[in-house]
């Protein structure tokens, strides 16, 4: 993976767009399609920035945030996140390699995890008895940020091919 200036202009041009989302998210609890179809869209001359090839390496990028936005789309079918965190998901997912994108999950669970339970607390406290609306898209883009962090600034990344 070569990370050149396009690259970086790229990448942050999707940590500006999670920004975006995450901010809309918590005041709105929406995420416009716009914001989603930008990143997704984005992704595509990243790779070739950073010098996938079509087949299979682009295949593969395809293939894994398919299965990711496939399994979230299960969850929203069954009225557990909004469509526009789906969405979200999906599109972040094509900018995650195969051997982040795993991590990235995980990061994005536990940071889902404490926002919710912040969620709930602050929904006692208030005395609602309404459910809390969580906005995923936080908890997303700090997953999002993170990846990127580890592909551009982590000085100990993982070498699989070292």
């Amino acid at each position: 993976m070569t990370f050149t200036i396009p690259a970086m202009a790229l990448a942050a041009a999707l940590g500006l767009m999670m920004l975006a989302a995450a901010l809309s998210d918590l005041r709105t609890r929406n995420i416009a399609n716009g914001l989603n179809t930008g990143m997704a869209l984005l992704a595509v001359p990243y790779w070739f920035a950073i010098g996938l090839s079509p087949w299979p390496d682009m295949a593969w990028q395809l293939a894994f945030a398919f299965m990711v936005f496939a399994v979230f789309v299960g969850l929203f079918m069954i009225g557990g996140m909004g469509g526009g965190d789906v969405k979200m998901i999906g599109a972040v997912a094509l900018w995650a390699s195969p051997l982040m994108l795993l991590p990235m999950l995980m990061v994005m669970a536990i940071c889902g995890g404490a926002l919710s339970l912040a969620m709930l607390i602050h929904k006692y406290w208030r005395g609602a008895t309404e459910p809390p609306e969580v906005p995923y898209g936080v908890a997303i883009a700090a997953a999002g940020l993170w990846m990127l962090h580890q592909q551009y600034l982590n000085q100990f990344t993982f070498n699989p091919s070292a």
